[in-house]
């Protein structure tokens, strides 16, 4: 495999002791995807003055968390926060960060890298930060008055990630005080456009969609497509470098107690 070239969303750390934080997204063939990822490194960099702030994926755009793993170890840090870029701590949390960590500690110098929980709920718990997100996203979709919501997911076969995403329903459906409904891109029912007809056949006069999605791309596409033909008055946009999510990157990279504990890579 070969080196990555670290292109960081911060200038070199000017402060001392600032731990390299690395963002790993899932990745995506839809270029807009990484964008939205680019994006979201620099808003975070940008709230973080003196800390070097790094994005990767797991699929489909260089570099991977390895490679910058391994640079960050050769450029002479010790330690790295790693932050899931996930909104459920389904397979690519459980398997595929662990295994990118351990990939880094076999070669190099030694690295602590602490992995913090994703971005959705974490032991149960909804971040506020995370909902006012979804808020101001919904907000901007301009829907007016509503009387029922759909939020669409990426879908997952995890049934304790399906179990965080209706959590954050349910949560968002008491900030707004009307039913809130789960739906999926793939892999789970409902489909997005079912949830929509069912709200509107159970009496629901305008429903509105929440998109549970971190970064635009064909699954946020086709449930925008969905939704629309399902006769809803409107598809929030995905959180991308949303404030609110700067915040919780934020939030995730000081909560230690609530991360993984620092793993040695190298």
């Amino acid at each position: 495999m070969r080196a990555a070239r670290l292109t960081s969303a911060a200038a070199t750390p000017t402060g001392p002791g600032a731990d390299p934080v690395v963002l790993v997204a899932h990745g995506s063939r839809d270029p807009r995807a990484a964008d939205a990822t680019r994006a979201l490194a620099e808003a975070v960099s940008a709230a973080r003055p003196g800390t070097p702030v790094w994005a990767s994926w797991l699929d489909h755009t260089e570099p991977g968390p390895t490679e910058v793993l391994r640079d960050l170890a050769v450029a002479g840090h010790r330690r790295a926060v790693l932050v899931p870029l996930l909104l459920t701590a389904a397979y690519h949390h459980r398997v595929d960060i662990p295994a990118a960590v351990a990939a880094a500690a076999q070669a190099g110098p030694p690295l602590a890298v602490r992995v913090t929980d994703v971005l959705g709920p974490a032991d149960g718990t909804v971040d506020p930060g995370l909902l006012a997100g979804l808020r101001r996203r919904l907000g901007e979709a301009q829907p007016g008055r509503f009387d029922a919501l759909v939020l669409a997911a990426a879908g997952t076969r995890d049934a304790r990630a399906r179990r965080s995403v209706g959590q954050v329903a349910d949560a968002l459906g008491v900030e707004f005080g009307v039913p809130c409904r789960v739906a999926y891109a793939s892999a789970a029912p409902p489909a997005t456009g079912v949830a929509v007809s069912r709200l509107r056949a159970a009496g629901a006069g305008r429903v509105a969609v929440s998109a549970y999605f971190l970064a635009p791309g064909l699954f946020h596409d086709a449930v925008t497509e969905a939704a629309c033909a399902a006769g809803a008055v409107a598809v929030a946009a995905p959180l991308t470098d949303a404030p609110e999510v700067v915040g919780l990157v934020l939030r995730r990279v000081d909560d230690q107690p609530g991360g993984r504990g620092a793993t040695p890579a190298g």
